[in-house]
């Protein structure tokens, strides 16, 4: 580990048998030790167009944490603070993703089962039938569609019964949607379910038709179970303005209701918005009998939140994209919610389900303390960033992003990461010539936070490994950037 600026170096000669002159001068030298650094090991000082950076941007130092090595030789080139615990935002999921990458394995996926009670003769189920949820992070409206469509291909064409699911793969989480930041409507803030479809998220449209007095609602997916009041006016004026005039309310006492409200003006023409709305059983099971429906099936029951009975049987199982997939998914695009799957299912598969957050950070910790990675006043939340409570150095992430990059599996990692002027987070940033496609770098960004980690392919080959964290009021806006620009460019330049 680099020592501090002030520290010191001075090993003395063994001198019990010099001469008393000799051993006078040794003292003397030893004194001068005392008082000022001999032979001192200081870590490199910072390049001056990042101090000047820093200066420009009225950022202190002592709200900065930056650690960057030589990832061939593991020789570090700069570190600033590199043992201040910092709040990491979204950069923290590099740690989730690649432990969940290293402990599970690139073959991994997560199973959605489907079971039945009763007898099944001639495409008619004389029972329920149960959906067991796995915990795949990303069962989208068209995989859902899938999922229907091959059980409906085996044969089952009506149920008699309820659709009964099973959600118990992880434990409840406490707390509701709003709070992080009193925006429970934005998909962001989604919580964990072992059957989550679509992250609970429809895609309202509303269109204005000049022979109507309200505007046209449409929603997609559409759950059958969702009430939508419409009571949204057409006006006229410019558009513009938040969500252009358009309010989206769910009654405390009605969470399948959705109302609609506002003045949406004339000139828009339409306008879409994704809302993250009802709970996640229930939004499973209204676009579970939409599909169901609209591919020719019936159901004669409604629905029930409850355990798998002990005499089911098995009906069909559904697997999720790969692991290597969905950490991709996770990182370019920092998906709050799938990387809370992540450290759930590490907690499951490691202690056993019902899966807990609690479970997911003693499985992260096992992991650090098994590679000595050692991480002063780390505190682990829900491995997503969205957090105010989260810690980590930047000294101990660029550790972990060490271990990967000489992991086996660093293609599958790497790969995840957002590329510059390329994809994900990254494509609107570094596109200096020359810097194109050439960083791979996780962002995050929450109130007074903002930071970068991951792997810079510099000009001269080599590649380093790069963690800037900056914790200061109002870094959210922008004024971090010029920071992390300049700081980028000089490791680029090396």
């Amino acid at each position: 580990m680099p020592a501090s600026p002030l520290s010191i170096s001075c090993r003395m000669p063994h001198f019990a048998n010099a001469p008393a002159l000799l051993r006078a001068g040794f003292l003397a030298m030893a004194a001068a030790c005392l008082v000022s650094p001999c032979l001192a090991r200081e870590s490199p000082a910072l390049p001056p167009t990042l101090t000047r950076a820093m200066r420009e941007a009225r950022i202190p130092e002592r709200n900065i944490s930056i650690h960057v090595r030589d990832a061939g030789s593991d020789q570090t080139i700069i570190d600033l603070n590199g043992d201040q615990p910092r709040s990491p935002a979204s950069t923290i999921k590099v740690l989730t993703t690649f432990v969940a990458l290293d402990s599970l394995g690139p073959s991994y996926t997560w199973k959605t089962r489907v079971y039945r009670t009763g007898r099944l003769a001639n495409g008619v189920l004389a029972g329920d039938l149960v959906l067991v949820g796995g915990g795949d992070p990303y069962m989208t409206s068209e995989r859902w569609w899938s999922f229907v469509q091959s059980l409906r291909e085996s044969g089952l064409t009506r149920i008699d019964g309820d659709i009964v699911i099973d959600n118990t793969y992880f434990a409840p989480i406490a707390g509701s949607r709003g709070d992080f930041d009193a925006k429970p409507w934005h998909s962001y803030n989604v919580l964990p379910d072992a059957l989550m479809v679509n992250f609970q998220t429809s895609r309202f449209t509303l269109t204005v038709n000049p022979q109507r007095a309200r505007p046209q609602i449409a929603v997609n997916p559409l759950p059958s179970n969702l009430v939508v009041q419409n009571q949204a006016l057409i006006g006229q004026g410019r558009c513009g303005g938040y969500n252009y005039g358009v309010t989206f309310n769910t009654p405390e006492d009605k969470p399948a209701t959705v109302v609609v409200g506002g003045t949406l003006p004339a000139a828009c023409g339409s306008f879409s918005i994704n809302r993250a709305i009802m709970t996640a059983p229930e939004y499973a099971y209204g676009t579970f009998r939409t599909l169901w429906a609209q591919s020719g099936g019936t159901i004669g029951g409604g629905l029930r939140v409850a355990p798998l009975p002990a005499d089911a049987t098995l009906l069909y199982t559904h697997d999720s994209l790969p692991l290597p997939e969905i950490i991709r998914l996770v990182n370019k695009f920092s998906n709050n919610v799938m990387a809370r799957h992540l450290l759930l299912t590490l907690g499951a598969e490691k202690f056993g389900a019902p899966a807990t957050a609690q479970h997911g950070r003693e499985a992260v910790s096992q992991w650090l303390a098994d590679h000595e990675i050692r991480i002063p006043g780390l505190a682990l939340d829900n491995g997503s960033g969205l957090s105010r409570e989260e810690r980590v150095t930047a000294r101990g992430m660029a550790e972990m992003l060490d271990v990967a990059w000489h992991s086996p599996f660093m293609p599958e990692f790497a790969a995840s990461l957002p590329l510059s002027a390329v994809d994900g987070t990254l494509r609107n940033r570094f596109r200096a010539a020359g810097m194109q496609g050439r960083l791979r770098l996780k962002t995050g960004r929450i109130d007074d936070v903002s930071g970068l980690a991951g792997f810079v392919n510099a000009a001269s080959g080599k590649t380093y490994v790069v963690v800037i964290l900056i914790n200061h009021p109002g870094t959210q806006n922008g004024s971090a950037d010029i920071v992390q620009t300049e700081l980028i460019r000089w490791v680029f330049a090396q």
